[in-house]
């Protein structure tokens, strides 16, 4: 595409040192460069959407191969014992029958996780892919999204949503929370969590005390902003702030500091499915089948 584009103006640029290129035809060629021009950037924000899809995708494998081979380890434990009962005259078939229904019962349950944890990792990467879709490359600015280990971490820098050193919301954040709300509301199976986030820099204002205060307040301020404006279940809200005890960044930096004040949004299945699954020992997952 590059190639082309070049390829187009050097022929601009050559007719017009011959003087011999008219005003329509230089127009013809001016708006077929801008089409190129267009075409390069439309493949190359694909790509980067591309990329990110490939990101997400690969920490959700290496979570779900990493439950498997656990669980797998547990299969080769239950029929290494298996075996040693074989070869020992003093067990009996009561023993060995049980131990062949705990092997089956771990091999339902590991089936089992696979299909619960492909069914979340699908719905996780449909909501990124309706969440990046809606935002514009300006807002893709401010907003970081990623899924690791089946949740969605939706990062919002300060810069965008609050007003400088303070926890109201800003006016330009509105359209973006509005969009992040919309999918909100489109998976009601999901629980979401606020959490403020800050730097190392102490604050000095009379009405906040420090960092912890802070990041507690822009996060409820968020949380308050989806119930009241956008209509959000406020049962599915968590507000909560870390101060600056989580940076993503070092803070010895304007950069780093930049990144480690940050609002996220973290939607999970809810606490009670998450329970279920972790509930369910190997001898209750024929029940889930």
């Amino acid at each position: 595409m590059k190639i082309q584009v070049l390829s187009s103006l050097a022929l601009v640029l050559a007719l017009l040192s011959q003087g011999c290129v008219s005003s329509k035809k230089y127009k013809d060629l001016e708006a077929s460069y801008t089409q190129l021009q267009e075409k390069s950037r439309e493949l190359n924000q694909k790509y980067q959407s591309g990329q990110q899809d490939l990101s997400g995708s690969s920490s959700r494998v290496k979570s779900l191969e990493e439950q498997i081979a656990s669980e797998k380890a547990n299969v080769a434990a239950l029929q290494a014992a298996l075996d040693k009962c074989l070869n020992s005259s003093s067990q009996g078939n009561v023993n060995i029958s049980k131990l062949v229904d705990e092997i089956n019962t771990s091999n339902k349950y590991i089936q089992h996780l696979v299909n619960t944890k492909n069914k979340s990792d699908s719905l996780n990467v449909v909501l990124t892919n309706n969440l990046t879709r809606s935002l514009s490359r300006e807002e893709m600015r401010d907003v970081d999204v990623q899924v690791l280990k089946g949740v969605v971490y939706i990062s919002l820098s300060d810069n965008m949503l609050y007003k400088s050193g303070s926890y109201e919301i800003s006016d330009v954040a509105g359209q973006t929370l509005a969009k992040i709300a919309k999918i909100i509301k489109d998976y009601q199976g999901y629980d979401v969590l606020i959490e403020g986030n800050t730097d190392n820099v102490p604050i000095s204002q009379t009405n906040i005390r420090n960092n912890w205060d802070l990041s507690a307040l822009r996060a409820s301020s968020v949380v308050q902003a989806l119930q009241n404006t956008y209509s959000v279940d406020p049962k599915r809200l968590t507000a909560g702030g870390r101060g600056e005890y989580n940076p993503v960044a070092g803070n010895d930096s304007e950069a780093g500091k930049m990144k480690n004040r940050r609002t996220q949004i973290i939607i999970t299945p809810k606490l009670d499915q998450f329970m279920d699954l972790i509930g369910k020992a190997p001898e209750k997952a024929t029940k889930a089948e």
